[in-house]
């Protein structure tokens, strides 16, 4: 059994022993013994791979449930014990307590918006007619639990506002449930719809709505989803047992299979995929009895969505011959590919594009940051609008018949705020500034370009206090995610805060894997050039170091779920570099992550072991679970997970955790943070927000030295 030796004092039965009450001196923690069973092995094309912490995966058991239960025992307290962690708490909280509001949204005669007093679990729906001086409760989820668990999922309401159905997620979990209200007077309707996973809610008129789910499995939520997602029909008035099945299940197995009713409730768009990345789409038209679903197109190595239909024109974004999207329409009578003509053409950065107003907003990434162009129905330009700054804006989406649009903006130090815009003229003003206990003239954010391995310019933005001296000796984090085509472009964290406050830098990588420069950005960082993500993001590491920013003693990386994978990788194939690493929700088993719940469907980004002999190899040969080596210094780690998550299920964090514990060596400690009663990330109350970021920062400053906060 490892040990490790930490420089506080505490008392812990069983766990913590010679411990000196006054002087601070090292004392031994025991990290609770993992039982291995050395019987289990799987034949890989030949390859045999031990397997001894498999045990962990059955999510169910009581062996499991102690396992749990003595890990957080032992991380309890450590984090307990960190002298400045309830004055860091404390910030966090002063920080959060300000009032969140969202931008307005009209449904029907009432105008609706989302706000959190401060440091409420969940927002509050609100409501009020135009004329009205004050809003109402109109839906509140901190009602849903005592404990603030339950979450909104989504909400959806009718066309004319009179009818809405939401989804709820309880403990955070993906399985959502589906609850339908008259929204006048705010009575349940009928009964709630359950097992919902991966679903939107698309109204057809006041009759129904559209829903997705799979068949859900018995026995433990961490079982494998198949690839037979279904798209229902929920007509109100009518049990769940007899809605329709349209698309998916047995006659068309796919992956994922999404459906919306066009705003003028004339067709149903479905697209469907077989992994996360590309689909096809599918069109039917609502107004013919019995009419069939017709293929738009079934390309699954291209990525394509409905924009708009007007009339029987067709509005469709797409990367099929146009990497970074183009926008082309069709008529819906000839909706195949070979009929489309361009609108809006490709150009050197990647496209994403939205509706309001009768216009089309098209944003482009330009390294990493917003760009938005308005063009109207016709594909001509109209204007350029204007930001406030370098960073990020989004919400350019509204109905057809809006005069005006809300958009928020934000950077790494600018908090989220939100203009409206008046559509037809262009002109913005601001609509609301968060009241935050932040001065962003005292911080700088820049970004950067440096060299990856194979010589790849990849950018970097750093975030500081004005006047940092670059002596290598600034705590900082380095955060990087780098796959699935996400970008990580610029946006105001408050929990970065009380860190900047302290002196740290936060830097960001945008990563190969990502979408910040399009497919083959995309492209460079998947499957068996899975590499290129860690070495962008080591290469990120020594800039930061050549640069005098930090130093290795003073460096802790940063990544949840994919990015949980990009620092256990990272960790395992350069100890050295790293101070600290942080993997939160991490897919750090790539031999099996396919078997559990929605991972087969990654398998475009990371492929799969069963692949081929070439595939397993590549695979094992980066897999963080299978790449830590005996009797290494590794950095002290932080692994964050929780029991409900059924997206990334923790047995990756915990044979993870477990193999660690059992690898490393030195005094940098090796703990696992297993929060209950929360899943993925999404939906966690605010309370526990603070308390999980609490202890990660804590953690990252103790293991670099600090012991007071300024």
């Amino acid at each position: 059994m490892n040990r490790i030796v930490i420089f506080f004092c505490s008392i812990m039965a069983l766990t913590i022993l010679g411990c000196a009450t006054d002087k601070h001196e090292p004392m031994t923690i025991e990290y609770p013994e993992t039982f291995k069973d050395t019987t289990v092995k799987d034949d890989y094309h030949g390859t045999i791979v031990a397997d001894p912490f498999r045990w962990l995966e059955d999510d169910l058991s009581e062996e499991t449930a102690d396992w749990v239960a003595r890990q957080n025992e032992v991380t309890s307290a450590f984090l307990d014990n960190i002298p400045f962690r309830q004055d860091l708490r404390d910030r966090f909280e002063e920080l959060w307590d300000y009032e969140k509001v969202s931008a307005p949204f009209k449904r029907g005669d009432y105008i609706y918006f989302y706000k959190n007093d401060g440091l409420q679990d969940q927002f509050v729906i609100y409501r009020q007619k135009e004329d009205d001086d004050e809003a109402e409760v109109f839906l509140d989820p901190n009602s849903f639990s005592e404990d603030g668990t339950t979450s909104l999922a989504t909400i959806s309401f009718t066309k004319d506002g009179s009818l809405v159905a939401y989804a709820i997620s309880e403990g955070g979990s993906d399985w959502r449930k589906i609850i339908i209200m008259n929204a006048e007077d705010k009575t349940i309707m009928e009964d709630t719809l359950v097992d919902i996973k991966f679903s939107g809610i698309s109204w057809y008129k006041n009759e129904g709505f559209y829903y997705s789910s799979y068949d859900r499995p018995e026995g433990s939520e961490l079982s494998a989803m198949t690839d037979r997602h279904k798209l229902f029909y929920h007509r109100l008035g009518t049990p769940q047992s007899e809605d329709e099945l349209v698309f998916g299940g047995d006659m068309t197995p796919r992956r994922y299979i999404g459906g919306g009713v066009s705003e003028d409730m004339n067709y149903l768009v479905i697209s469907a995929q077989i992994s996360t990345t590309g689909n096809e789409l599918y069109i039917k038209d609502l107004n013919k009895p019995n009419a069939p679903i017709e293929q738009i197109i079934d390309n699954f190595d291209n990525t394509h969505s409905v924009l708009d239909i007007e009339g029987s024109t067709m509005y469709i974004v797409t990367n099929l011959d146009a990497p970074n999207r183009k926008i082309v329409t069709a008529d819906v009578s000839n909706p195949r590919p070979d009929a489309w003509e361009i609108m809006i053409d490709e150009t050197d950065m990647p496209l994403t594009a939205t509706t309001a107003g009768g216009y089309i907003f098209a944003s482009y990434l330009k390294d990493a940051t917003t760009q938005v162009l308005q063009y109207n129905m016709s594909g001509e330009l109209v204007r350029e609008i204007s930001l406030p700054a370098i960073g990020t804006a989004s919400g350019f989406s509204g109905k057809k018949d809006d005069d005006e649009l809300y958009f928020n903006f934000t950077n790494y130090v600018f908090p989220g705020t939100i203009f409206k815009l008046d559509i037809e003229s262009g002109k913005s003003e601001l609509y609301r500034s968060p009241d935050v206990d932040f001065n962003p003239e005292d911080f700088v954010s820049e970004q950067f370009f440096y060299t990856s391995e194979d010589g790849t310019e990849v950018p970097i933005i750093i975030t500081h206090k004005k006047g940092l001296k670059r002596n290598g000796n600034n705590p900082t984090i380095l955060y990087g995610y780098g796959g699935f085509n996400v970008s990580l472009t610029p946006s105001f964290s408050i929990a970065t805060v009380p860190f900047l406050e302290q002196g740290g830098i936060y830097a960001v990588a945008n990563l190969r894997g990502g979408g910040e420069y399009g497919k083959a950005w995309h492209d460079g960082g998947r499957k068996m050039k899975k590499q290129n993500v860690f070495d962008d993001f080591i290469a990120a590491a020594e800039y930061l170091i050549s640069e005098n920013y930090t130093s290795p003693e003073k460096l802790a990386i940063r990544g949840g779920s994919n990015g949980g994978l990009l620092v256990g990788a990272c960790m395992a194939q350069r100890p050295d570099l790293f101070q600290v690493a942080l993997p939160a929700v991490g897919v750090l088993d790539m031999l099996r992550y396919h078997r559990f719940t929605a991972g087969a469907g990654w398998a475009y980004d990371y492929g799969t072991a069963d692949d081929s002999q070439e595939m397993f190899e590549y695979l094992y040969g980066y897999s963080p679970l299978h790449n830590l080596v005996d009797g290494t210094d590794y950095p002290a780690t932080l692994i964050t997970t929780a029991d409900h998550d059924d997206r990334v299920v923790p047995a990756h964090s915990f044979k993870f955790a477990a193999r660690l514990q059992e690898a490393t060596t030195g005094d940098r400690p090796a703990l696992i943070r297993i929060e209950t009663k929360a899943g993925h990330g999404a939906g966690k109350p605010t309370s526990m927000i603070i308390d999980e970021q609490t202890d990660i920062y804590a953690f990252v400053l103790y293991n670099m030295g600090i012991r007071k906060l300024k």
